[in-house]
């Protein structure tokens, strides 16, 4: 090894120099000038500038990783993998890469941890969270970084007790089915099965792997940081709608927006997606429901959330009609159980035996036992029973 030397001390020598993550290095007219944030070196040869710099290795193997080996070729990918090891993170310019963009340490993040703190924690692993996944990223002797990824959920799981994948697009069927077998129609769905591991990436292939599990969070994110996220509010997406789901545009006719607040409560939710919404009702017009803690933005109703609003807006057509029957106190705490149940997809959760929960299906079986007729209705009241009946 040596080949990260002659790279840095040829760019020291160049123009401006180097700078990134506290390091700066550039040659004048007495020599070279070394700076870290724990000393100044000033009047070195090239001899004296590689023996400084073998003496702090740790920043001479840093900026060649990002400088040489991540480069400037993907800025978003460049991004993403210097938040995953808590690196300074610019949100106009370069992140602090080579001194094209931005400011340098100017704009460096306040919270993020400097070099030497940053190598000891990756020697041992950084990990952070994405959606659902898991990276860990590691760094060796040499300065270079390695990516583990794998289900959030299953952090202390042995990794030889997971079935090992190496190839990106890997992920797309991963990605498909839930833990159950059924088909994912949102990739963002908080349903990801686990059981597999990603054990050894490079950052190109990391980058790639989360995008196929998760398509546009890591542009989406970038943008965002950058300032630059483009909403698309309800109002927009739905007066976009045409064909069979143009019905959903009659939910917009200046009567309030309570109904968009439900959809995002039934749909948006942390439980049910990994993105955090950023789209509200209109410009001008926030939802009264939380848009989530995800670490990456959803920036337009997604497909579901339009489909589900189709048959939504056509049930909320119906005319409300009156239905009397009689329910016990219990019986109604017990239908209230049932329907948070099924809602937060707990129904699996409740064990045969433990009748005392309110959607056990013993109990909800003896609760249709009693109060529905041969014919299914609920209290032996018909559905669609005339006024009087």
């Amino acid at each position: 090894m040596g080949h990260h030397l002659d790279a840095l001390v040829d760019a020291a020598a160049t123009g401006d120099g180097v700078s990134l993550d506290g390091l700066t290095a550039v040659h004048g007219d007495d020599g070279f000038r070394l700076e870290t944030p724990d000393s100044t070196l000033s009047g070195l040869t090239e001899g004296g500038l590689r023996e400084a710099l073998a003496d702090r290795d740790d920043y001479a193997t840093n900026w060649y990783f990002w400088s040489e080996v991540v480069g400037e070729a993907s800025p978003q990918r460049r991004a993403f993998l210097r938040w995953v090891e808590g690196a300074s993170v610019d949100a106009g310019g370069d992140d602090d890469g080579d001194g094209d963009g931005g400011d340098n340490d100017a704009d460096a993040d306040a919270d993020a941890a400097s070099v030497p703190e940053r190598y000891e924690a990756l020697r041992d692993g950084i990990c952070r969270e994405w959606g659902q996944l898991l990276v860990t990223a590691t760094v060796d002797d040499h300065g270079e970084r390695s990516y583990e990824l794998r289900h959030a959920d299953e952090v202390d799981a042995d990794r030889d007790d997971l079935d090992a994948y190496h190839e990106p697009l890997a992920a797309r069927q991963l990605a498909t089915y839930d833990e159950k077998g059924r088909y994912r129609p949102l990739k963002a769905g908080n349903n990801l099965a686990g059981g597999w591991v990603f054990p050894d990436l490079d950052g190109r292939d990391l980058v790639g792997t989360v995008e196929t599990f998760y398509p546009a969070s890591v542009p989406n994110w970038d943008r965002e940081r950058r300032g630059e996220l483009d909403v698309t509010h309800w109002a927009d997406a739905i007066g976009r709608q045409t064909g069979m789901y143009s019905v959903v545009k009659t939910w917009n006719r200046g009567d309030g927006h309570e109904h968009v607040d439900w959809v995002a409560e039934a749909c948006c939710d942390d439980s049910q997606c990994v993105k955090r919404r950023e789209w509200e009702y209109d410009d001008d017009t926030d939802l009264a429901v939380d848009g989530g803690d995800g670490a990456f933005p959803c920036r337009e109703p997604c497909s579901v959330v339009i489909a589900a609003s189709r048959k939504w807006t056509r049930l909320e057509g119906e005319e409300t009609q009156t239905y009397e029957f009689e329910l016990t106190p219990s019986e109604k705490e017990q239908v209230e159980d049932i329907i948070d149940a099924v809602a937060d997809d707990r129904t699996d959760d409740i064990r045969e035996a433990d009748v005392y929960e309110g959607a056990n299906r013993y109990r909800a079986r003896f609760l249709r036992a009693k109060l529905f007729d041969d014919e299914g209705n609920l209290g032996g009241v018909p559905t669609d029973a005339p006024d009087g009946e």
